[in-house]
């Protein structure tokens, strides 16, 4: 059994498989000790982990993780992955990011990948057919675009993000929201027709924790997968534990 643990910018998932199926998966804003000794306790038969964190975390869960777990990886710049990473600056790369392009291509092998991560930022990464990992583009997720607008400007209220949006917006309020989701939204389109004109037969993959937004409003034809990234992740531990045999 392998335990996964993706410690992101605002929540963390914590999912438990057995060989490939996911028997059980949570989500949390804070890691603690207790908690991993508990779920440990609760899934006795775990022998490998693998984490991902893209902030700080308590140093106390990596020496339980290391003390309870057989087989413990903390994924880092030098750890093995199943792609042939070209980005020029692999040691600064989000371990989100390539998680995530790892899950798509165990998802669609052998195939042209556009992956989109819409979280705390938004993320663009492209895999080729050559399992090439090649990079892609970083912009902010909604309620950073929110905050910027109230927090950079002098009269600007902090707006919530709704589900229903209209354009042009009639006051304020509805125009701050169809600056910032429209806006997103026209960002997200424009950037898919732009690979898909460099790329052949290129697969678009969504995932994050605004997926479900953007699903209504991009082609059906866009695969929703809300974990890419723990796909990923389990993926490096499984390739990782075959440098070992």
């Amino acid at each position: 059994m392998k335990l996964i643990i993706d410690i992101g910018n605002t929540r963390t998932k914590i999912a438990f498989y057995k060989n490939n199926k996911l028997l059980y998966i949570e989500q949390t804003e804070k890691l603690s000790k207790s908690h991993i000794l508990q779920l440990i306790n609760k899934f006795p038969q775990t022998d490998s982990a693998i984490l991902s964190a893209v902030k700080d975390y308590s140093p106390e869960v990596k020496k339980s993780l290391k003390k309870n777990i057989k087989n413990f990886i903390e994924i880092g710049a030098d750890t093995a992955i199943p792609l042939i990473n070209l980005y020029q600056s692999s040691k600064t790369l989000g371990y989100d990011r390539i998680s995530s392009a790892i899950g798509a291509e165990t998802l669609f092998p052998g195939h042209n990948l556009l992956v989109i991560d819409a979280g705390t930022a938004i993320t663009y990464d492209i895999v080729t057919s050559q399992k090439e990992y090649l990079g892609g583009s970083i912009s902010p997720g909604i309620l950073m675009r929110y905050k910027a607008l109230h927090y950079f400007t002098g009269r600007l209220p902090l707006v919530n993000p709704a589900e229903q949006i209209e354009i042009p917006g009639k006051d304020t309020e509805s125009s701050i929201r169809a600056g910032v989701q429209f806006g997103t939204i026209f960002e997200m389109k424009e950037m898919i027709c732009h690979y898909k004109k460099r790329f052949a037969n290129l697969k678009v993959l969504l995932t994050g924790g605004d997926a479900g937004f953007f699903k209504k409003n991009l082609k059906k034809s866009i695969v929703v997968n809300a974990n890419l990234n723990l796909m990923g992740l389990k993926r490096i531990l499984e390739y990782n534990e075959l440098s070992l045999l």
